[in-house]
C-alpha cells in the first residue's frame, strides 16, 4: 500500500517523497482514511510506530481544503499533548510536513514566557499543539478561541491522565463546540481513557495496531542485576566494554539525574541532563545537542519518556525502574522506531523488585536477567513469575553447633539446679480514705 492509495493530496505526497517517507505504517494505512472522510478515530498504538503522521498528514489536507480562514485568535485544529518535548516533536512534524503549504502553524506551553505565544496567536493559527495548562492559560488572557474549532486531538491522551491533567481536560472540552471531529491517539488504553473516549468521540472508528502494553518487537529487553550502589560504575563500563555509541538514560528522580550526570563528566563522557528542575531552554539545549551528537549520554526522568524521537537511537538504559510501570513501555519506546533494532538494558537491583514485578505483569512475560562479570550483586533479586510475582525460596534449616560425634547434647537439662532465691515482698500500706471517698495513696519513703 502507498501513499498516494490512501488519497492524500498531491502536494503533500511530494513533501513526503521529499522527506523520504516510502510506505505508510499500520496504524496510517488504518486511521487516515477515515480521518480524511471526517469520522471520529480512536487509535491504539505503540509509541514510534507512526502515530503522528497517522492524524497530521490528513488533518493538513482538511484545513488546505475544508473550512474558511482562520481570523484573529482562533484554531481550527487544535492537537493537545502532555509534555512539551511532546508537543515540540509533534509541532516540528507538523512543519516538515507542510514546507511551502499556506497553514499557520503555533506551539504552545509552560516554562517559557507566554508573551510570544500570545503574539503568534494574534492572527489566528491553522493547527496549534499544545499542553493543557499553557492552553488555559492562552484563554484566560483572551488570546484563543475556539469557535472556529474543526478538529480536537488528544495524542497520549493516557499519558494527560497519568500526570493530572483531568480537571484541566474538562474545562477545555466545556469550552469547544460540539460538533467537531475528535481523534484519539495513545500508546496505550486504560479504563479512564476508554470512558473519556466514550464521552468525546461519537461512533469511532476503533483501531488497534499492536498488543497491549507491549513494546516494539525490534527491541531487545533484558536485565542486569546488580547492587544499587555499583549501577554508575557498571554504566560506565558499558559504555567502554561495549563501545555504545549514543545513549539514553532514564532515573527517576531530578535529584538522580544531576547525581548521575556529574558522575559521568567526572569519568570523561559528554553528558547533559534534562528534568522538570530545568528551564525548558536549557531543556531543548540538551535535547538538541543530543540529536546533533555533541553529547554521547542523555539522562533524563520520565519527563522525556514520550516526546523524544531521535534517529536511530540504538541504546536505551533503564538507570532505575519507573515507579508506573507503563512509562516502562514509553522509555523502551525511543528506541526500535520506525523499524529499526534497538537494545534496552534495565539495571535493577533488589530493592526493585516490586517495580520490576508490575513491569513483568504488564508486559506479560518475564525479562531475561543476566549477571555482568565483575558486578554480580550480593543483594539477590529473587525470581519472578507473570501471575505469580515473586518466588518464595525455602528457607535452609539451622545447622546444630554443637552437633559434630553425632551424640545428642542436651546441656545442663539434668544438672543440679540451685534452689529459688526467696524474695520478702513488703506488705504494702492501707490506703487511708479522705475527704469525698477517693483514696489518698502514700508513697513509700525512698531508701
Amino acid at each position: 500500500m502507498s501513499f498516494a492509495s490512501l488519497g492524500l493530496m498531491s502536494a503533500l505526497l511530494d513533501n513526503l517523497q521529499q522527506l523520504g517517507y516510502q510506505q505508510p505504517t499500520a496504524v496510517q494505512q488504518q486511521a487516515i482514511a477515515p480521518v480524511l472522510a471526517g469520522s471520529d478515530v480512536l487509535a491504539a498504538a505503540q509509541t514510534g510506530t507512526g502515530k503522528t503522521a497517522a492524524f497530521t498528514l490528513p488533518v493538513l489536507q482538511k484545513m488546505l481544503t475544508e473550512g474558511s480562514k482562520v481570523t484573529a485568535n482562533c484554531v481550527r485544529t487544535l492537537v493537545l499533548v502532555p509534555t512539551r518535548e511532546l508537543a515540540e516533536q509533534v509541532h516540528e512534524s507538523i512543519v516538515s510536513y507542510l514546507q511551502e503549504l499556506p497553514l499557520r502553524t503555533a506551539v504552545a506551553y509552560g516554562g517559557v514566557s507566554i508573551n510570544p505565544q500570545m503574539m503568534k496567536m494574534r492572527r489566528g493559527v491553522d493547527i496549534l499543539v499544545a499542553t493543557p495548562g499553557r492552553l488555559i492559560d492562552l484563554y484566560q488572557h483572551n488570546a484563543v478561541r475556539f469557535h472556529q474549532l474543526q478538529v480536537l486531538v488528544l495524542d497520549e491522551a493516557d499519558r494527560m491522565l497519568d500526570l493530572g491533567f483531568a480537571d484541566e481536560l474538562n474545562a477545555l472540552f466545556t469550552l469547544m463546540p460540539r460538533k467537531r471531529q475528535t481523534l484519539l491517539f495513545s500508546a496505550t488504553f486504560s479504563g479512564p481513557i476508554r470512558t473519556l473516549a466514550g464521552r468525546l468521540l461519537d461512533q469511532p472508528v476503533r483501531i488497534d495496531v499492536t498488543p497491549k502494553h507491549s513494546a516494539a518487537e525490534t527491541v531487545k529487553q533484558y536485565l542486569l542485576v546488580v547492587d544499587k550502589k555499583d549501577k554508575a560504575e557498571l554504566l560506565l563500563h558499558l559504555l567502554n566494554s561495549r563501545q555504545w555509541g549514543q545513549v539514553l538514560v532514564f532515573v527517576r528522580t531530578r535529584k538522580g539525574a544531576e547525581a548521575l550526570s556529574k558522575k559521568l563528566l567526572a569519568a570523561q563522557v559528554a553528558t547533559d541532563a534534562i528534568h522538570g528542575d530545568k528551564t525548558q531552554p536549557a531543556r531543548l539545549r540538551a535535547l538538541q545537542d543530543f540529536k546533533d551528537g555533541r553529547i554521547q549520554v542523555l539522562v533524563a526522568t520520565d519527563v522525556a519518556a514520550r516526546g523524544l524521537d531521535i534517529e536511530q537511537l540504538l541504546h536505551v538504559v533503564n538507570f532505575d525502574l519507573p515507579t508506573v510501570a507503563q512509562d516502562y513501555v514509553h522509555r523502551v519506546g525511543r528506541t526500535g522506531r520506525a523499524g529499526l533494532t534497538g537494545e534496552a538494558v534495565s539495571l535493577v537491583s533488589a530493592d526493585e523488585l516490586d517495580e520490576l514485578i508490575a513491569i513483568e505483569e504488564l508486559l506479560g512475560l518475564n525479562l531475561q536477567r543476566f549477571d555482568e562479570p565483575g558486578f554480580y550483586a550480593e543483594h539477590r533479586l529473587p525470581d519472578t513469575v507473570v501471575g505469580v510475582g515473586r518466588i518464595k525460596k525455602p528457607k535452609k534449616p539451622k545447622k546444630n553447633k554443637a552437633a559434630g560425634s553425632g551424640n545428642i547434647h542436651l546441656g545442663d537439662a539434668f544438672a543440679p539446679q540451685p534452689a529459688p532465691q526467696v524474695v520478702q515482698v513488703r506488705q504494702m500500706p492501707r490506703l487511708a480514705v479522705h475527704g469525698r471517698g477517693k483514696p489518698k495513696t502514700h508513697k513509700p519513703k525512698a531508701r
